[in-house]
């Protein structure tokens, strides 16, 4: 018992340094408070409006932790972005059901952001979402699929960000995709590769040729899709990689270094990144 007191103690420890002091309540749940991680550009001031870009961990939709994109945040943070990474509920376990609450959660999440932008030194026009594997399909859930929201969001402010940066997203549930087993016939419901349409956002999206989870085609048709909408999609296949390959070296600067220019095209920051390949 102590030493589990110890790993807890040290867990939460871990996650205050990673992300700095702030951390804010976005929502109240019946057993928990669920928190977004701020990390705010140099010199931040209230009045600013800076773009922001929002994390969703990845974790099959049962586990996983804020502190996965706590390095990425912080890098956009140089960059004069605000970097937020949301904790959100997980499937809780022997749960077979859907990812109800995470959905939920997600665009809560999104909605407080842009609802408290004023304070945040937020500009409400430019809020990316982003994530990787599960967390990438709850940023482009929030940007692509209406529906699953919780009772208490005011529906009146939007949870669409204004960009997606999607790391190996699990977006397409469909029959024989991965999450398949989970939504089963109610996959319309929550997979976010059936509902592009236009106006869907500025994406890009990062995916090893060798992940097994997801196919290269589910990216490429994807990116097909958002074509015929005339909507922006890049899409970066990583050689010889497979899922989660974004976390580690060499692949995190790769990814970062793109993520980077790929919001300069939209001219949310400027300059080259200032992450150097691994």
């Amino acid at each position: 018992m102590k030493k589990l007191i110890l790993l807890l103690f040290c867990a939460c420890i871990s996650l205050l340094n990673v992300h700095g002091s702030e951390s804010i309540v976005y929502k109240k749940t019946t057993d928990k408070e669920l928190k977004l991680f701020v990390d705010k550009p140099a010199n931040w001031k209230s009045s600013d409006k800076n773009p922001a870009i929002v994390f969703f961990f990845g974790g099959g939709w049962v586990g996983g932790s804020p502190t996965q994109f706590a390095k990425q945040s912080l890098y956009f943070a140089s960059r004069g972005m605000v970097g937020i990474c949301v904790q959100y509920r997980v499937i809780p376990k022997g749960d077979k059901g859907p990812p109800t609450w995470c959905c939920a959660d997600a665009k809560s999440a999104m909605r407080y952001v842009r609802a408290h932008a004023a304070e945040l030194g937020i500009d409400p026009e430019r809020i990316a979402g982003a994530g990787g594997s599960a967390g990438g399909h709850l940023a482009a859930f929030t940007a692509l699929v209406d529906g699953q929201d919780d009772p208490a969001d005011d529906k009146k402010i939007s949870c669409k960000p204004n960009a997606l940066v999607l790391f190996n997203p699990v977006f397409n549930n469909g029959p024989g995709e991965w999450g398949h087993e989970r939504v089963g016939t109610k996959y319309l419901d929550f997979s976010p590769a059936h509902h592009v349409k236009k106006g869907a956002p500025p994406t890009i999206v990062f995916l090893g040729d060798k992940d097994a989870l997801i196919p290269v085609k589910v990216v490429e048709e994807f990116q097909k899709n958002m074509k015929e909408v005339d909507s922006l999609c890049e899409a970066v296949f990583y050689k010889d990689c497979g899922h989660g390959f974004f976390n580690s070296a060499p692949n995190y600067a790769k990814t970062l270094i793109a993520a980077d220019q790929f919001l300069a095209t939209l001219k949310w920051i400027s300059g080259p990144p200032t992450v150097k390949a691994e």
